[in-house]
């Protein structure tokens, strides 16, 4: 019962009937990773996707010179690994444990007889896919068009709005991850976030702790009305 649960709670499934909930659970394999441990790499057979039970997980790509740009970071509920559920290709990036992580695998061929059976589970993955298009296109145009004062202020914004507007917040990943997350070194996020302390757009302590002290002028330098002096 405990694993129905478990998929009952993830907003991919959520809206079925507890009798396919059951069948999910028939083809759910339980999966457990170290941090640091490797779920799958670029090009790897993509015989299923994942979605993460507990822990955290980072989606990634690699530069032939090693650069890591992280795609998304995911947390409790969160699916990833999904296309070649549809597409029957290779998986297109490296996924990694940043944590002791649990997850929730569904064999491809297992996963796609039972959207044939219910066409529901196609309608949630569709919607699914879409929310993550758009998380694509957000990361494509921060990379390509703004500054990294502008992507940092973006970042710490879309922070802000999951955690209900709140000033006060606490990053979940190291300086070294962010700073991939947007397309940086550790180095130029750091001095980014001492000129933001200094032109009081924040507070910092240094470490993971920081305080919005003036969301508009983030909002001017997210959409690039304004530069950092």
């Amino acid at each position: 019962m405990d694993i129905i649960k478990q998929i009952s709670a993830i907003p991919l499934f959520q809206g079925l009937a507890a009798d396919y909930n059951q069948q999910i659970a028939s083809i759910v394999v339980n999966k457990h990773y170290q941090r640091g441990q490797t779920i799958f790499s670029e090009g790897d057979d993509g015989n299923g996707f994942y979605v993460v039970a507990s822990g955290r997980v980072k989606v990634f790509k690699l530069s032939h010179e090693g650069k890591e740009q992280i795609l998304h970071i995911l947390g409790t509920g969160e699916p990833f690994g999904e296309v070649p559920v549809f597409a029957g290709e290779h998986f297109p990036a490296h996924a990694e444990a940043m944590e002791e992580t649990r997850v929730l695998f569904f064999p491809r061929a297992a996963f796609v007889e039972l959207i044939k059976k219910n066409p529901s589970l196609a309608l949630n993955m569709l919607a699914m896919l879409s929310r993550r298009l758009r998380r694509f296109s957000s990361l494509i145009e921060d990379l390509s068009l703004k500054e990294v004062p502008g992507r940092l202020s973006a970042y710490l914004l879309y922070l802000s709005e999951t955690k209900s507007q709140s000033i006060n917040l606490t990053l979940d990943i190291s300086k070294a991850q962010l700073a991939s997350l947007l397309g940086t070194i550790p180095e130029t996020l750091s001095r980014i976030l001492a000129r933001m302390s200094t032109e009081e757009l924040i507070e910092s302590d240094g470490q993971r702790s920081i305080k919005i002290l003036d969301r508009h002028g983030l909002a001017e330098l997210a959409s690039g009305e304004r530069r950092l002096a």
